[in-house]
């Protein structure tokens, strides 16, 4: 909870793949909150109210899995639309002449996007960004288990990367003024 707050106010991308791992980290305890207390939420260096309101959004987050059917995979509604939002945003800056910028690096990445696309089964293909941060989840996943990544992954990650980040970016400035109004017809 504490975390989230503050990744969700610092970098939109990094809260999202946050709370993925979070989704995974629920299933990897089995949705056994006493579990989850005893290993993460002890951790904290808070006070017992804190505690007691993270120990109160980790058994929400469970409720929210069992009831939208994610318990063995997939995300919550929360956190797909943060992934609606982004691409709502992402489609609007590559319509915008003012963000060339954003355009160019999307062009750049899309060789990538379009590679990991054709890597996946036809069934389980999922938009652009999703795909983005699939492969961004993916390496870290890789990474946290201590496996190497080729040099040609790690080529496509540090543009996909780049590109998320930018975007994210994008999203905390538009988060604080607008970035597109006067593009709306």
């Amino acid at each position: 909870m504490i975390i989230a707050q503050a990744k969700r106010k610092e970098n939109i991308a990094e809260y999202l793949l946050y709370m993925w791992q979070v989704e995974d980290t629920i299933r990897a305890y089995h949705f056994d909150i006493g579990e989850i207390d005893k290993n993460i939420i002890s951790r904290f260096q808070v006070d017992d109210e804190t505690k007691a309101k993270i120990k109160d959004w980790y058994e929400n987050l469970i409720k929210m899995m069992e009831l939208e059917h994610v318990k063995e995979k997939g995300h919550l509604q929360i956190n797909k639309n943060v992934l609606i939002t982004l691409t709502d945003l992402h489609l609007q800056l590559l319509k915008s002449p003012k963000y060339p910028q954003y355009a160019a690096q999307y062009y750049q990445t899309l060789p990538f996007i379009v590679e990991l696309r054709a890597k996946t089964p036809e069934a389980q293909r999922v938009g652009e960004l999703e795909t983005c941060f699939n492969a961004l989840y993916g390496v870290l996943m890789l990474k946290l288990q201590g496996k190497k990544i080729g040099n040609a992954t790690q080529t496509a990650i540090n543009n996909i990367s780049y590109f998320i980040g930018l975007l994210a970016a994008l999203y905390k400035k538009n988060e604080e003024k607008p970035l597109l109004d006067d593009d709306i017809n």
